[in-house]
C-alpha cells in the first residue's frame, strides 16, 4: 500500500463528493483498478463503502445548512437501494473488461449531462412539487447502476433531481449525497462477499475522504457550480475515453 499516494486520492473523492454531490464513484473505481492495483470486482466493492461513508458524512454537512430535501431522499433511495441490492450479484456474470467498458460508457452520458445542465437548470428552478412516480423510477434506475457497476449514481442523481424532480440545485447536492449514501451503503452489502475486498485500504480512502468531504462542502457554499461541472464534465469525459480505448479492443475481440 502507497500511503501517500492512496491518502491523495482518498482526499479528492471526498473533496469532489463534498463539493458536487457526485463525482466519488467516477474517480474510485478507476483509481483503485490503475494506481492501487485492485480488481475490477474488488475495486466495486472498496468503491461502494468509501463513497457511501464519505456521502453521508457530507450530507451531513448540507443537512446543516437545510440544503436536504429528506421526503424526496427517502424515496428516491429507499427504491434505489431494494435495486442496488438485487442487482449486485449481476457484476460477478461480467468479464472485467466489459465492466469498465461499460462503466466507461456510462462516464460518457454521465459527462454528456453535466454539460447540459447549465441549460436546462434554469427552466427547472422554480418547480414546487417533486413527482413522485417520476421520483420512484429514477431512484430504481440509479440502484440499478450502483449495483451493477458501484457507482454511487451522483451524476445521475443530481441531473435527475433538478431536471425531472424538480429541486432547485441548491437542495439537489445535498440530497444526492443522502441518496448516495443510501444506495452504496445497500450495494455494499450485496458485494461483501467479493474476494480481494482490501479493508485497512478501505478505512485508509475513507478517512482522508473525510477530510476532502469536509473541504468541498464548505467550498460549494463559496465557488460557482456551473463552471466547476463543466470542467468536471470534461475531466470524466477524458477519463471514459481512455478507459474505453483500454478496454474496447479487449471486449470486441471477445
Amino acid at each position: 500500500m502507497h500511503l501517500p499516494l492512496d491518502l491523495l486520492l482518498g482526499y479528492s473523492i471526498g473533496l469532489a463528493l463534498g463539493l458536487l454531490g457526485g463525482g466519488g464513484s467516477i474517480l474510485t473505481v478507476p483509481a483503485l483498478v490503475y494506481l492501487v492495483g485492485q480488481s475490477p470486482q474488488a475495486a466495486v466493492t472498496t468503491s461502494l463503502v468509501i463513497v457511501g461513508a464519505n456521502s453521508a458524512m457530507g450530507a451531513f454537512f448540507h443537512h446543516l445548512k437545510g440544503a436536504c430535501n429528506w421526503n424526496v431522499a427517502l424515496v428516491f433511495g429507499g427504491a434505489g437501494m431494494l435495486v442496488a441490492y438485487l442487482a449486485a450479484d449481476l457484476s460477478s456474470l461480467l468479464s472485467p473488461t466489459l465492466l469498465l467498458a461499460i462503466f466507461a460508457l456510462l462516464m460518457l452520458v454521465i459527462g454528456g449531462l453535466m454539460l447540459m445542465q447549465r441549460q436546462r437548470a434554469a427552466v427547472v428552478e422554480s418547480c414546487p412539487n417533486p413527482r413522485w412516480p417520476v421520483v420512484v423510477a429514477s431512484g430504481a434506475g440509479v440502484g440499478l447502476l450502483t449495483g451493477l457497476l458501484g457507482v454511487g449514481g451522483g451524476f445521475l442523481i443530481v441531473p435527475a433531481l433538478v431536471m425531472l424532480v424538480g429541486l432547485p440545485m441548491s437542495q439537489a447536492v445535498g440530497t444526492s449525497l443522502l441518496i448516495i449514501a443510501a444506495n452504496s451503503f445497500a450495494g455494499a452489502v450485496g458485494h461483501m462477499s467479493t474476494p480481494g475486498f482490501n479493508l485497512a485500504l478501505t478505512l485508509v480512502f475513507v478517512v482522508a475522504g473525510l477530510a476532502g468531504t469536509f473541504t468541498g462542502s464548505r467550498l460549494a457554499q463559496r465557488m460557482p457550480a456551473q463552471r466547476l461541472n463543466q470542467i468536471f464534465a470534461l475531466f470524466v469525459i477524458l477519463l471514459a475515453i481512455f478507459l474505453l480505448v483500454d478496454n474496447l479492443p479487449q471486449v470486441l475481440a471477445l
